[in-house]
Order: structure tokens, then sequence, then C-alpha cells
């Protein structure tokens, strides 16, 4: 089964570039493009994909703007941010108003597809080249209640969360049951505050539990 993906990007030639690389996959579709966020609500009601590829800075509309845009529309496509800039507050930003992963534009091509899987197939992604910039930048005293409520294997899990695996690939990984690591989650959600696992991921860089 094909995934479905609109790439969106200011520079013609970087995403036709792009586009020509995913082509190369079978199981990538690329169902539509455009040069920047004006038209993504009406692109995404009309070709219904399964990922989102964009860029966060760009003309008019750009990445972190649409993002917002999506929301106010109640669409829920996984968005997946391909960026030249490693500018960790529009990166934060970018998430919080609901991307579920980003990668500079330098990454390799099979990084990106197994990204692009990734986010399709509802896990999240965080690059270490950003989140390492990330945790530099906001590295500070805040937060120390949160870290140390969380026990070593809470603090595994979460790791684990920030490296995209899914439930049950996480509960192979620490020889546990899936049913052990869903309440893991819950607890770690719990423990940070948040509701979902992209938030978590966020909250663990912001506090710096992932460094």
């Amino acid at each position: 089964m094909s995934i479905r993906l609109i790439v969106i990007d200011d520079q013609t030639l970087v995403r036709q570039g792009i586009i020509s690389l995913l082509q190369l996959d079978a199981e990538i579709d690329v169902v539509a493009q455009a040069a920047d966020g004006s038209d993504v609500v009406e692109l995404v009601q009309q070709f219904q994909p399964d990922v989102l590829l964009m860029d966060i800075r760009m003309p008019l509309v750009n990445g972190i703007d649409a993002l917002r845009l999506l929301q106010q529309a109640q669409l829920r496509v996984p968005v997946l941010m391909l960026t030249t800039f490693d500018d960790h507050q529009q990166v934060l930003e970018a998430m919080l108003a609901g991307a579920r992963g980003y990668l500079l534009k330098d990454v390799a091509l099979d990084i990106l597809l197994q990204a692009i899987r990734t986010v399709a197939a509802g896990g999240s992604l965080l690059q270490p080249a950003l989140t390492d910039r990330i945790l530099q930048a906001r590295n500070d005293t805040a937060g120390h209640t949160e870290a140390e409520s969380l026990s070593p294997k809470e603090l595994e899990v979460l790791r684990l969360l920030a490296a995209g695996f899914s439930n049950r690939e996480i509960a192979a990984a620490v020889f546990k049951s899936e049913g052990t690591v869903k309440n893991q989650v819950s607890a770690i959600l719990g423990k940070l505050g948040v509701r979902d696992r992209t938030k978590a991921v966020l909250k663990a860089i912001d506090l710096g539990l992932l460094h």
C-alpha cells in the first residue's frame, strides 16, 4: 500500500529534486506539490495525503502558519518538517503547532524515507542533530521536578519514543510486554503533564531529559 504524500517547498529545484528522489521508492506516491502554505487546507482536503512534507521558512504562508491553518480546519494529517535551518525556536513552534517531526534538508534519502514511513504510521521523529542544538539552547535549571520524577526505565522508554518507536517496538527493545510499555507511556505523559507522545518528547527536550 502506497503512502500518499504532498510536498510543499518554495525552492522549485529543491522541491522537484526531493519529489524525483522520493518517487524512486515504489511505496511513495507524491499526489500534489506547492510553493508555500497558502492552499494547504484545500490541498489536504482534495488529495487526502497520508503525510505532508513541508518546509518551515517560505514566503506568503510559512510552514508554521500552514500548520495552524490545518489545526483551525481540524485536519489531522501527519506533517514532517524539512528545513535548511536549525533554528531551535522555530522547530519547537512547528512541533507545538502540530508537526510530527522535523529533518534538515541535508538528510540522507534513506533516513527521509524512514521518517515518512514513521509519521505515516502514527509515530514522531526528532533528528538528533537538531535535538542536540535545542538542548544546548535550552540548557537551564527549569523542570528538575519533572526530570527527577521519571524512573530510569521511564527515561529509557521516553528516549525510544523520541526515536519514533511504536509501543510494540519499545516492548521488544526493553524486553517487556506491550501492555507494560503502554502503562509506562501513560505514566510518562502524566508526570510530564502532557496529553500525547509528541508533546511528551517536546517537553523532554525542553527539560533536557534526552541529553
